[in-house]
């Protein structure tokens, strides 16, 4: 297990995060439960998140659970260094589980082109990256590294 590109957004990444904010579009934060989960080789074949639901992959439903809305994408070109970074921060999901509790193995970064009344068919998938906690109750923060969630060079 590792982080990766889906195949479908390779190339793509930040022509899609360059659309967030504009209208209803934005990136979707998805958690995916470990039980059931293919290898990184069969998730990247996806190309929308009901295709990823639909599979094996089983999304998060501990207490307190909701995907993210991210509406503001930080890109650093760094001309010196010839790369692109793309940023979103840390997630934090507040009082994670206790009630219900789930092992979780990645951490999804989606394109939704309409938030209000788009389905999980039109959410074209980005990237994945490992993310292997189990809930609590306690606050669950998916840090970010400093690089950001997708990179270029």
């Amino acid at each position: 297990m590792a982080d990766g590109v889906f195949n479908i957004a390779k190339g793509r990444v930040r022509g899609y995060t360059d659309q967030v904010g504009v209208g209803n579009a934005a990136l979707v934060v998805v958690l995916l439960k470990s039980a059931g989960i293919e290898a990184d080789d069969a998730l990247n074949n996806h190309d929308t998140l009901a295709a990823i639901l639909a599979a094996a992959n089983d999304e998060a439903d501990f207490t307190n659970y909701a995907r993210k809305v991210v509406t503001s994408v930080t890109p650093t070109v760094d001309d010196t260094a010839n790369d692109l970074d793309l940023v979103i921060g840390n997630q934090e999901w507040t009082s994670a589980g206790g009630a219900s509790n789930n092992t979780l193995a990645k951490i999804l970064v989606c394109f939704d082109p309409d938030t209000t009344g788009g389905t999980d068919s039109a959410i074209v998938p980005l990237t994945y990256h490992d993310f292997a906690v189990t809930t609590d109750g306690s606050n669950l923060t998916a840090e970010e590294p400093a690089n950001g969630f997708f990179g270029a060079s």
